[in-house]
């Protein structure tokens, strides 16, 4: 019996765990074999993250917004074709162009009277109406002091005269033998009818005459013998002029520019002789001569520039001042000429 129970117990445990292999569990059916799909060797692989069904419905959204069809949509018969929207913009702009362009030239007009008006304004400034300057026996007019105020004042904008340097003188166009000229030492930027005095050709010079009464004397006598009549003098101290002279030994200085040999031909140097005036005043007289009638340099002390009036005096010392810088700008930078 002992040895029939052990076997038993063998049994029962192998019967048991063939129970166990042979129990499945209820909710998990059996899988059945899945078969592998044919896959065409043409298509491409799709990336891990898209699906087949999601790549196709992107391609039909974007046939669906192309711009041909919305093309198609937009362009159906019997529907005049929709314009460009840059054309009403272009219009705009070209409106807005006329538009500001008229402002601005309207802007222009302005101004451009606006100047006209200031000119006159200044011009009145500088020329105010200046009293007749009445002298001993002798009676300037208000339109000579005129003249003589104006031109001190271009003189001294051009560099020509400075302050109380130079000096203006004519001949009376009423009384031709009475010479007028500024007074010495007066300050020519602000001339009126007080910096004037005039006395009779070859008689004594009148009080506050300038230093150069007789030399100006002079120069308007052999002017006037020239005119037939009028005449005018400008003691300039330019400053190209002035050192131009200073150089020693040079008699005549030949104009290298095209305005100063047709309109000054040359220009000759006089050395100042305070020793000997008659004979000064005769090689001065010789010098403007030799220079055209136009104009003589004094050296050192600046030029006397003539004409029948004063405007074409001040065109000569303006002429005479401009060659004298060309010559002087040339030797500097040692042109061949």
């Amino acid at each position: 019996m002992s040895d029939d129970a052990p076997k038993d117990e063998e049994n029962v445990v192998v019967e048991g765990e063939a129970s166990e292999e042979s129990i499945e569990p209820e909710g998990e059916p059996e899988e059945a074999p899945v078969e592998e799909e044919e896959v065409d060797e043409v298509a491409e692989p799709l990336p891990d993250d898209q699906s087949p069904d999601l790549k196709e419905e992107r391609v039909e959204d974007s046939a669906e917004d192309t711009p041909a069809d919305q093309a198609v949509e937009l362009e159906q018969p019997g529907q005049d074709p929709v314009p460009p929207q840059s054309e009403p913009v272009i219009s705009e702009r070209t409106t807005a162009a006329e538009a500001e362009v008229a402002r601005l030239s309207a802007e222009v007009a302005r101004l451009r009277q606006s100047m006209a008006g200031a000119a006159e304004v200044i011009e009145d400034l500088e020329t105010p109406p200046m009293p007749p300057a009445v002298l001993k026996d002798i009676v300037i007019g208000a339109h000579i002091v005129s003249d003589f105020a104006r031109l001190a004042r271009q003189l001294d904008r051009e560099q020509l005269i400075r302050a109380t340097m130079g000096t203006i003188a004519m001949l009376h166009p009423d009384q031709p033998s009475v010479m007028i000229a500024t007074r010495n030492m007066t300050m020519l930027p602000r001339l009126d009818e007080r910096g004037l005095c005039a006395a009779p050709l070859g008689g004594e010079a009148p009080p506050f005459a300038p230093e150069d009464w007789r030399l100006l004397e002079v120069v308007l006598a052999s002017a006037s013998l020239a005119t037939g009549g009028p005449a005018a003098v400008i003691h300039s101290h330019g400053a190209y002029t002035t050192a131009a002279s200073c150089e020693k030994d040079l008699v005549v200085v030949a104009p290298i520019d095209e305005i100063g040999k047709r309109n000054i031909g040359k220009v000759v140097i006089v050395d100042p002789d305070d020793d000997s005036p008659e004979d000064f005043l005769r090689q001065v007289m010789e010098a403007l001569q030799q220079g055209g009638m136009r104009c003589v340099v004094v050296r050192g002390r600046g030029a006397y520039a003539v004409g029948r009036d004063l405007d074409q005096a001040w065109a000569n010392a303006a002429m005479v001042e401009h060659s004298m810088r060309i010559v002087l700008l040339a030797r500097q930078a040692n042109l061949k000429i």
